[in-house]
């Protein structure tokens, strides 16, 4: 239970506030140095947003802001807010004389310190170091739609130390940039977004099979998210707009792939599921059957195994 505070308690709090400027006293610091510190903080507040302006309205200049455009300035208003936030700290430790004389004798004296200090931060300047070569030379962009370590999203942001990979089930996967740079890369917009869309089936043996690539070409030409890729002399021959091909004869199926392109992945995703379903009930209203697993077995000791000694399960 609280006691409440007294006319007896006011002269404990003045020793106390008396107290405060000599503690502030020994450790280095005064008005003037306090002064010093805000003006820091606040200029390099200030000249952080100064120069993320600028970036900005340069951005904004331009009259198509392109995927790099945006991983550019991405990246530099990142690393500008960290090259400011150092120097400010920098600047305040200096600005104390008695922080300043640690400092001062750690960093000149101290060859060791430095060396662990080394290793602590070399992941750091390994991330450092290759993201500036991920904006310089271009694996991959803001907006790219990339796959790398199973990992497979849209670019969302690159920064100094990381970079931010939204995934399609709206989570964000980081990824360090020094592990990034020994991937493979998997990148589906980098030059060209349009997107090859295999759509595969399996039918029956006794069903139809040139009935069946003929509906599968005829669902996915119809879908208005299907794009047209033949050149003038394929058109001219009479070539199909959408190839099926059989692919595969399997144990228990012959399986059917359609090439269908559309215009970006994310497209092409969703077309890949509607077509799915459209293809499947075609199949239904048409007699083209979907085979599923089945087992023959067969009974040893019966004279007449191949007619009466087989059951399918």
């Amino acid at each position: 239970m609280s006691v409440p505070m007294g006319f007896e308690d006011l002269p404990v709090l003045a020793s106390v506030g008396e107290e405060i400027p000599t503690l502030l006293e020994k450790l280095g610091f005064n008005l003037l140095l306090l002064g010093k510190i805000v003006l820091i903080v606040l200029g390099a507040f200030i000249l952080e947003r100064v120069i993320r302006y600028l970036l900005r309205r340069n951005l904004k200049r331009q009259r198509v802001v392109g995927r790099e455009d945006m991983t550019r300035y991405r990246f530099l208003r990142n690393g500008t807010r960290f090259i400011v936030g150092l120097l400010a700290f920098a600047s305040i430790v200096y600005s104390i004389p008695s922080i300043k004389h640690v400092a001062v004798t750690l960093f000149a004296g101290a060859g060791i310190l430095v060396a662990i200090l080394g290793l602590a931060t070399q992941s750091a300047f390994s991330n450092i170091i290759s993201g500036v070569f991920i904006v310089g030379f271009k694996p991959f962009r803001v907006g790219d739609m990339l796959e790398v370590a199973g990992h497979r999203g849209t670019v969302e942001d690159i920064t100094l130390r990381h970079t931010v990979i939204l995934s399609f089930e709206n989570r964000r996967v980081i990824i360090p940039n020094a592990l990034i740079s020994d991937q493979i890369l998997v990148n589906s917009t980098i030059v060209d977004e349009s997107t090859c869309q295999f759509v595969e089936f399996g039918i029956d043996y006794t069903s139809d099979l040139d009935k069946a690539m003929r509906i599968m070409r005829d669902e996915a030409g119809r879908h208005p998210q299907c794009l047209d890729k033949r050149t003038q002399e394929e058109k001219d021959r009479g070539q199909d707009k959408v190839m099926v091909r059989l692919v595969q004869v399997a144990d228990s199926a012959l399986i059917l792939r359609a090439w269908v392109w559309a215009k970006d992945p994310m497209t092409a995703r969703e077309m890949h599921f509607e077509l799915n379903r459209s293809i499947k009930l075609r199949f239904d209203r048409e007699g083209i059957e979907i085979p599923y697993p089945h087992r023959t077995l067969v009974y040893k000791g019966t004279p007449e195994a191949d007619e009466k000694g087989q059951e399918k399960v």
